[in-house]
């Protein structure tokens, strides 16, 4: 035990301020999300710009891209919760039929084996089959949530057990312990997106 703290306490001092805004205001984030208020998008402006910086420098170039994705994502989130309906009015939850699955499913496939040969082949990225699956998936997923569709927590509840890997092998453990801590509220914040659609009806 005493060994697991030391480990903890030397992670903490390593930490830079970069980290620890970016992991404050993604849990804001995914909080807010979860509880499907619009103030998520500008928390999740925020953390993701702190991000961008962090992870190019960690040597994890899709995790960075994908950040200048999130900050695009964050106005068209803020956006589509407000006038995304077919009446210009906020959206409703609704959920993807399996065809609809089966084709993000192949996308996300097909994206990751070909950015992460690349990649492998041309840079000095680190894991870049998983960097690429967390990302494009990541990518897929965060459209998802600025639509509403219910099912995208089950799909970040895989993804954040994908990237907590991820993280700590690039030193990352502050990032580590925040994914982990998604995994749990992604988990709720399908039971509370779940428990909204069955009551709207």
């Amino acid at each position: 035990m005493s060994e697991f703290l030391n480990a903890v306490i030397e992670a903490w001092a390593a930490t830079s301020y970069t980290e620890i805004v970016a992991v404050v205001f993604g849990l804001i984030y995914i909080i807010l999300a979860a509880k499907e208020n619009i103030w998520c998008w500008p928390a999740g402006f925020i953390g993701t710009g702190t991000s961008i910086y962090l992870f190019w420098d960690g040597s994890l170039y899709m995790e960075s891209a994908l950040n200048v994705y999130y900050l695009l994502m964050a106005i068209f989130g803020w956006w589509q919760w407000q006038y995304g309906s077919a009446t210009k009015t906020a959206l409703k939850i609704r959920s993807l039929v399996l065809k609809e699955h089966l084709i993000i499913l192949v996308l996300i496939t097909a994206l990751s084996l070909i950015s992460g040969y690349f990649l492998s082949t041309k840079t000095d990225a680190a894991l870049p089959y998983l960097d690429s699956f967390t990302t494009w998936s990541a990518v897929i997923t965060t459209w998802m949530v600025a639509r509403k569709i219910l099912e995208n927590w089950l799909y970040w509840i895989a993804i954040n057990c994908a990237s907590i890997y991820l993280y700590l092998e690039r030193g990352f453990a502050l990032y580590a312990v925040l994914f982990a801590l998604y995994v749990v509220i992604a988990f709720f914040g399908y039971r509370q997106w779940r428990y909204t659609v069955r009551h709207a009806n």
